[in-house]
Formats: C-alpha cells, sequence, structure tokens
C-alpha cells in the first residue's frame, strides 16, 4: 500500500493497528502535509469521541526507512512504542517487500527484521540502567529502588518501574499503577509493571503505562521487565512474558533487546473534515 495521502476535502487516512491488543492509531505523513498537535492526538484517543487508542504512531520521512513518533493518549509524547514499532514494520515490509528495516525514533535507531510465522521482531535497543538514564530524580540504585516493594527502574527510551508480586492477578491495577505513575523519584512519571516468575524464562505481567492507564500489552514494558528479571537473577536473558493481550519474546543480546510477536492491522480510515476541525 502506498503512503496514505490527505484528501483534497481535508479528509485525514489513518490505520488502525494492535499488538496484542495493545492498539493504535498510526498516521502516515511521509507525503507531507500532516500535522498532529498533542489536542489532535487527546480527540482521535476518545473511545466515544474519537477512534480510540493507547499510543497514536506518525510515520515521517527519515535518515532510515521512515521516522516514528509516538503520542499518548492523554497528548503526551513518548520517544518509544515497542509494539507500535512493530506493527508499523510489519506494515512497511509488506509495503516495500522489505525483510529487515532501519527505523529512526527520539529513543533512538531500531531496527526490525520479519521472524517467520507472521512474527515481526525489533531490536529495541540497550536498556538504560543508570538513575540519569531511566531518569530518576536523583542518585539511587536502580536495581531496588526505596519504594515499598523495592521495584527495579530500567529505561527503554521511557521511564518504567518494575514490582515483583507473587501474583500479579491479585493486584488492583487501577489503584496501584495509579500511585505509582506520579511517584517523586520519577519526575516524568512512569510505566508500572507488575510481574510473576512463572519459570526461569517464563514471565506474567500486568501493565499500567503512563498517560494511558492499564493496557492489554506492552512492548517496552516487557523490554524493561525482562531487563530487570535478569538483572535481579530471577530469570535467563532471554524470556517469554505472558500479558493480558497475548504473548511476547523478548532477548536481551550483546546488541539490544529484541521483542518478537503478532501484530494486526484491523481496519484503514479517514477522519473527516468536521472531525478534525472539531479538535482544533
Amino acid at each position: 500500500m502506498p503512503a496514505m495521502q490527505q484528501n483534497a476535502d481535508t479528509n485525514l487516512p489513518f490505520m488502525k493497528m494492535h499488538g496484542l491488543g495493545n492498539d493504535f492509531v498510526v498516521v502516515d505523513a511521509r507525503a507531507g502535509g500532516v500535522t498532529i498537535t498533542p489536542a489532535m492526538a487527546q480527540g482521535i484517543a476518545h473511545r466515544q469521541f474519537g477512534v480510540g487508542f493507547d499510543q497514536l504512531a506518525v510515520i515521517e520521512k527519515g535518515a532510515g526507512d521512515a521516522h516514528l513518533v509516538f503520542y499518548n493518549a492523554d497528548g503526551s509524547t513518548s520517544a518509544a512504542c515497542g509494539n507500535a514499532t512493530r506493527c508499523i514494520a510489519r506494515h512497511l515490509m509488506e509495503e516495500s517487500g522489505k525483510t529487515e528495516l532501519h527505523l529512526t525514533t527520539d529513543r533512538g535507531d531500531l531496527w526490525a527484521r520479519e521472524a517467520g510465522n507472521g512474527l515481526t521482531s525489533v531490536n529495541m535497543g540497550h536498556p538504560q540502567l543508570d538513575w540519569h538514564e531511566v531518569p530518576l530524580a536523583h542518585e539511587v540504585d536502580t536495581l531496588r529502588l526505596p519504594i515499598d516493594g523495592e521495584p527495579t527502574a530500567t529505561g527503554m527510551g521511557n521511564p518504567h518501574c518494575t514490582f515483583f508480586v507473587e501474583d500479579a492477578e491479585a493486584i488492583d491495577l487501577t489503584a496501584f499503577g495509579t500511585a505509582h505513575e506520579h511517584h517523586p523519584l520519577y519526575p516524568e512519571r512512569t510505566n508500572v509493571q507488575v510481574a510473576q516468575i512463572v519459570g526461569p524464562d517464563h514471565i506474567r505481567m500486568r501493565v499500567w503505562e503512563r498517560g494511558v492507564g492499564i493496557t492489554l500489552a506492552s512492548g517496552s514494558s516487557s523490554c524493561a521487565t525482562a531487563v530487570a528479571a535478569a538483572r535481579r537473577g530471577l530469570t535467563g536473558r532471554s524470556v517469554r512474558i505472558d500479558l493480558d493481550g497475548g504473548t511476547l519474546h523478548i532477548d536481551w543480546r550483546d546488541d539490544g533487546v529484541w521483542m518478537t510477536g503478532s501484530t494486526m492491522h484491523v481496519f484503514t480510515g479517514a477522519f473527516t473534515r468536521e472531525f478534525l476541525e472539531s479538535l482544533a
């Protein structure tokens, strides 16, 4: 499918995609003439008055095959979104016939590849393990934070706080996530994970995303949790992570954290002029 272009009547095409229920609105801006603002992202995110999404992703021209920009449902931006990157990589590979891609984000350079059997892999880069990289408000041991439950802090282009618990299902994630997203140790807020170790290569995880809330899956959260579990000696560096929406495979290698899973392009549509003007 060629890059989508805005029609003369200002209808704006978009794609709805998801990775394990972690859902996205994707706008292709490579042809130019498209501007997304935080207010537009907020309006599109509304699941009754808009389309609804966990993140909105904009595909732009870049130094590699494309540059990706991400918005959260509250209109804030994020430097990384692993599942959206996999969804867009699948779309771009089908469009171009390539089996490997070089993508750029505010997180940095990412590489994606065809993994076979309908799966797509993305290298999310090296984890950020120092307190100032996450970032945290002051110097502290990122392996065990001075917060009840001693969670682990990890940066994956966005900040993460991983709690290892006996039973992930027993946690009231809405209350727990709300309580920790705005913790003063995280000046840019944080994604919150509750992770249950099932075995040496198997984790059950649930996610609260900053600026979004509960999500069925999160790629960057899965990468952060896998890194945290390996650092604490709870698992090896290659793990299966079962989320509410399905399973991701995370492999922390010397060249970065690779994430592999399925994607779905649900439909293609267009925002009407009337709707877009209502968001101005």
